[in-house]
């Protein structure tokens, strides 16, 4: 029998994502993909994959996984709260932010977040089929993933058995706290002056109405000029809409790709993984910038992404692999015993 993964429990929402599904939105076909990419290539490598492979992408705890066929290698990035079940049920904790080995009918479940609402599980070696270049669930349209849905118990991910050392980051990002920037526009005239005042000024909160798509916000509504609806015109992940209410929706990764509400303002690239990573009850503040500071603050976000990537390191735990132990450097401060400072009085 193959290696494969089982899920047991899909938990609030949990699909297969990767990078998405670029170069057809000309002909209304949205990106999706992971809603928060630098996790995305977290998990990757530290399973061992390339970076922008498929993985699954869960939602505020739920999931539940099994390793069938074999020993496979597994990795969690985002804050989660993990708990390893072996074949005869014992049960104990395992740290996100690492990889693991899940034994042959051993189950990873993914319990809670400690904060944001995403989490990473990438797979080493889990190959699907691409459809438009991409391996990214959506479901609207029934792209990608498995049969083009939301994953459910019974599903089985082919995989590749577990090789090489499980790997570790040592710092792992934090959900920054300060206000998200946006761009003003694209149709920031068709709204009051005091609008986009408002928008800046007042803090929103996240709805019950937030999933893949985008984010509806609860707060002081927005004024419009004149009309409430402007001719169907191009949208993009982080454009915040405005309907007829008043009140903003930032578009998420699955959106459409236009739409008749006007758009006040565009949060940048670099923040809207903040944006998905809020829970329903939780407040947003925005802040402008202008395009030359959205493109420094992507670069900046890459960088520091890189940065993170290049800070994994293999995981040397005694009993496990003693050749990395010997080559490992687990003490620091060596001194001499005969130096001055150390002789005896």
């Amino acid at each position: 029998m193959s290696a494969n993964v089982e899920v047991i429990a899909s938990g609030a929402w949990a699909s297969v994502q990767d990078r998405g599904r670029r170069g057809w939105r000309r002909i209304g076909v949205p990106w999706a993909g992971a809603l928060d990419p630098a996790l995305l290539r977290i998990a990757n490598a530290l399973a061992g994959n390339d970076e922008n492979a498929p993985a699954i992408e869960a939602f505020d705890g739920g999931l539940q996984l099994a390793a069938r066929g074999g020993a496979l290698r597994l990795a969690v990035a985002g804050n989660a709260v993990l708990e390893v079940e072996d074949a005869h049920g014992q049960r104990r904790p395992h740290p996100p932010w690492r990889s693991l080995t899940l034994h042959a009918d051993e189950v990873l479940r993914v319990r809670t977040l400690r904060s944001g609402r995403i989490a990473m599980i990438a797979i080493h070696g889990l190959a699907l089929p691409a459809v438009m270049g991409s391996c990214a669930t959506y479901a609207r349209a029934a792209l990608g993933g498995v049969d083009g849905r939301a994953l459910a118990a019974g599903d089985r991910l082919p995989a590749t058995p577990a090789d090489g050392p499980e790997r570790w980051l040592p710092d792992p990002p934090a959900i920054a706290g300060d206000a998200v920037r946006v761009v003003p526009g694209p149709q920031a005239t068709h709204f009051t002056d005091a609008a986009l005042a408002c928008l800046l000024n007042s803090a929103y909160r996240v709805s019950a109405q937030a999933d893949r798509m985008g984010v509806r916000l609860d707060g002081p509504p927005l004024a419009h000029r004149d009309a409430r609806e402007i001719v169907s015109d191009a949208t993009v992940p982080g454009s915040i809409q405005v309907p007829g209410n008043g009140l903003p929706i930032v578009l998420l990764a699955d959106a459409q790709t236009a739409g008749g509400y006007p758009k006040i303002a565009t949060v940048i690239g670099a923040d809207l993984a903040r944006v998905a990573q809020c829970r329903p009850g939780e407040t947003l503040r925005f802040a402008a910038v202008d395009v030359p500071t959205a493109e420094a603050a992507a670069r900046a976000a890459e960088a520091t992404t890189r940065s993170l990537l290049a800070s994994i390191r293999p995981l040397a735990e005694a009993g496990a692999d003693h050749a990395a132990l010997y080559h490992a450097n687990l003490i620091g401060g060596v001194v001499h015993a005969l130096a001055p400072e150390y002789r005896p009085l």
